[in-house]
């Protein structure tokens, strides 16, 4: 059989062809990969919509030119899977992963609030560098928050709910701040979560007196009271000032 192929003047020379084609396929594939210096990337095989968890499903690999990988391209498939597109972003197909476009769950808006007792409400108190003690107060930290107002034109001053935990603090742009770095940012709001009774409460110490009115104080560790009122006095004052609304119950 063999030897009737080698006879075969004609089939041994589209043999002979096929092997010098795929020869020269893979030795100038090689050389294009050398002088480009091809490195593998993670890229989006299907549009993948903002907020969307990165599946092992929604990302392939590819082989691009170094010159291609700048320093916000994610190079490891690993550093992908898992995550989330960002709220502002839209991974569209073909496209490669870039590092501000994918996040950890925690850096996602919303990600503070997901987990919140049914009976609490989300309060952001606004704040600065001054009212956060140079920018000291960070998620997981304890506050208690005074409440300063006037009554009869004198300063009332004091504390009016203790024990709350902070589950975010933001800058002026949205963004999250963990902890204290060479590159904080400027706090501008601290978002925590409360019943909704002192909800109410809050919003109504602001409307009467403005966002300056509650002044957040940082506790250590151990501070661990039930959040609650600390001053009935406190209380009556911004309550007298207001009107209930009652609710529409079935």
């Amino acid at each position: 059989m063999l030897k009737r192929i080698l006879g075969n003047k004609g089939l041994v020379t589209l043999i002979a062809m096929v092997v010098c084609i795929v020869i020269l396929f893979f030795a100038y594939k090689y050389r294009v990969d050398r002088e480009i210096k091809a490195t593998s990337v993670p890229y989006a095989i299907a549009d993948i919509p903002a907020r969307t968890e990165i599946t092992e499903e929604l990302v392939g690999t590819v082989k691009v030119a170094a010159s291609m990988v700048t320093s916000t391209v994610i190079t490891n498939k690993n550093n992908v899977i898992g995550k989330y597109v960002n709220y502002n972003t839209y991974i569209p197909a073909g496209s490669l992963f870039y590092s501000p476009s994918v996040v950890t769950w925690d850096n996602m808006p919303d990600s503070a609030w997901t987990n919140i007792y049914n009976e609490y409400t989300i309060f952001s108190l606004p704040v600065s560098n001054t009212t956060t003690y140079g920018n000291s107060i960070f998620p997981g930290d304890k506050i208690d928050l005074y409440y300063k107002t006037y009554d009869n034109e004198k300063l009332v001053y004091g504390k009016l709910i203790e024990g709350i935990e902070v589950l975010a603090v933001k800058d002026k742009d949205g963004s999250h701040i963990f902890k204290k770095s060479s590159d904080q940012r400027e706090a501008a709001a601290l978002i925590f979560s409360v019943p909704e009774d002192l909800h109410i409460l809050l919003r109504q110490a602001i409307y009467i007196s403005g966002n300056q009115s509650l002044v957040p104080v940082p506790r250590n560790a151990n501070y661990d009271p039930t959040t609650t009122i600390s001053s009935e006095y406190l209380k009556s004052l911004i309550k007298n000032q207001t009107r209930e609304v009652p609710l529409d119950r079935e």
